[in-house]
């Protein structure tokens, strides 16, 4: 189904409009299905290594690393797999406009280049994280950035929401493909356990702790991925 394009209202500081999500059950049972055979399609096996389970209505954020295109469709594939929670998810507004549809998705959008903007994204995910078993996946690098064996540096958002947030639960996903094996690339997904973390915190200081959580988690998948895979189980 071709979803209708959303036309953006450029400000004076060439900021795009923040857009909401609008979630149809429809697209995203379409998307389901597709994401699956693109995923069967193009990784010769996806892997995930579960530490966490959301509790009964307990809500969740999400957090990952920003390493690749196929982030823009973990977030749903993980839900349905796995955690069947009311899920959204925050996304830059240029891929917004540029793919329509992820709004249908649960997606909405965030202008990096506009504080303002930023502040009203993040208050759109907290009150989304009202619901019961609501739950948000977000990229706290903010854009795509190459893979390294550098602890990643995160925007501030994630501090944020941890501070303004009660009984929501902090979990790193760390999200790695490698080519080891053979020349067909191998998807590998570690969902850690909850953070523990004090959010009378600083921004800084938390995110410090949110950074090193995802840092070990990746640094613990490499550690196995394509090896003896410890751990993880197959799912394609």
């Amino acid at each position: 189904m071709k979803d209708k394009a959303v036309t953006p209202i450029i400000t004076k500081k060439n900021s795009l409009n923040f857009i909401p999500a609008k979630e149809s059950g429809f697209v995203t049972w379409f998307f389901d299905l597709y994401t699956r055979f693109l995923l069967r399609r193009r990784f010769r096996h996806v892997w995930i290594r579960q530490l966490y389970t959301p509790p009964a209505n307990r809500k969740t954020v999400y957090y990952l690393n920003h390493n690749s295109w196929w982030d823009g469709l973990i977030p749903l594939f993980l839900n349905r797999k796995l955690f069947s929670q009311k899920a959204r998810a925050m996304m830059e507004d240029k891929q917004m406009i540029k793919y329509p549809f992820f709004r249908k998705l649960g997606a909405f959008s965030v202008n990096l280049e506009n504080k303002r903007s930023v502040i009203r994204s993040l208050r759109y995910a907290l009150s989304s994280l009202e619901k019961p078993r609501a739950a948000l996946y977000i990229y706290p690098e903010g854009t795509i950035t190459p893979a390294s064996q550098q602890k990643p540096d995160f925007q501030q958002g994630l501090a944020w929401l941890a501070q303004k947030t009660k009984q929501t639960d902090f979990v790193p996903v760390a999200v790695y493909i490698h080519t080891l094996r053979h020349s067909k690339a191998e998807l590998y997904i570690s969902i850690g356990n909850e953070t523990v973390f004090d959010n009378s915190l600083n921004r800084k200081d938390l995110n410090n702790i949110f950074e090193n959580e995802i840092h070990d988690l990746i640094k613990g998948t490499k550690e196995v991925a394509g090896f003896d895979d410890q751990g993880f189980r197959q799912i394609f």
